[in-house]
């Protein structure tokens, strides 16, 4: 009976959810300000902004889902007297395909694809580091799919291939982002795991998990991967809101250790 009301309920979500595409997008813009002056306890003033771009395409037809997703991110921070710099720079694009097997499960294929808008420069010495398309990150695969909703899934991949480009002058005196010095491809293969959960954690407050993993079977494969996002967004009203956003990532290729990020302030938002 257990069985039987879970595949009912499997096949009343599928139902819910129309066949055709079902488009969305977001727009949203996040500053925050902070001024010192004769400050006693310390502090520098400094302003920033960031602008993401969110846009979802889904499409259904029958027991077929594709699921994709087009991000983008970019944001710039002014400390009182330094120069300019990136506080975000992502650009990222999801595709995820599903053939109902039982229940909530189906069997997938996924493709990923990750780079960045804009150069990238190391701050002691001033030299680029990356730019736009370089790095590049390409992964792709077979596995299956758990899906309950749009909001959450996890899909399982053991046979993933991974592609790192960089351009060549990023190679010359070193390795750069796992490309050894002299090339400026790298390929690997192991398995990712993708897993996803929005849900409301109070009326108007949103919570976005995303989590993703991945194991190069080629190479230290117990070095696994890591990079998980956190967004709350605490609605004020159509078009504000309060946001918070938290990243971490570890890839040895690119460093040892973690990779974190934070950002909080006020969002004017526009759906689309």
């Amino acid at each position: 009976k257990e069985n039987l009301k879970k595949t009912e309920e499997a096949a009343k979500v599928a139902a819910d959810k129309p066949n055709g595409w079902v488009k969305k997008g977001t727009f949203t813009f996040l500053a925050n300000q902070a001024t010192f002056n004769n400050w006693l306890a310390g502090g520098q003033s400094n302003i920033s902004g960031n602008v993401g771009l969110n846009y979802d395409f889904n499409y259904k037809s029958g027991d077929w889902n594709w699921d994709n997703r087009l991000f983008a991110a970019y944001g710039l921070t002014k400390i009182k007297d330094q120069e300019m710099q990136k506080s975000d720079d992502r650009l990222e694009f999801n595709s995820l395909l599903g053939k109902k097997a039982s229940g909530y499960w189906f069997y997938s294929a996924f493709f990923n694809f990750k780079t960045q808008l804009d150069s990238g420069f190391d701050l002691g010495s001033g030299i680029k580091t990356s730019h736009f398309f370089s790095p590049a990150f390409f992964q792709f695969g077979p596995g299956m799919m758990w899906k309950k909703s749009d909001n959450l899934k996890v899909n399982i991949a053991p046979a993933t291939s991974k592609l790192i480009i960089v351009h060549p002058h990023f190679t010359t005196v070193g390795s750069s982002f796992g490309v050894a010095q002299g090339d400026n491809t790298r390929f690997e293969f192991g398995a990712a795991v993708n897993g996803y959960y929005k849900f409301k954690l109070m009326e108007n407050v949103s919570v976005e998990n995303i989590l993703n993993l991945y194991s190069n079977y080629l190479e230290d494969p117990q070095n696994v991967d890591i990079d998980y996002t956190l967004n709350i967004a605490m609605k004020i009203n159509k078009t504000l809101s309060t946001n918070f956003a938290f990243q971490t990532i570890y890839d040895d290729n690119a460093f040892r250790g973690f990779q974190t990020r934070q950002i909080i302030g006020l969002g004017v938002n526009y759906g689309f």
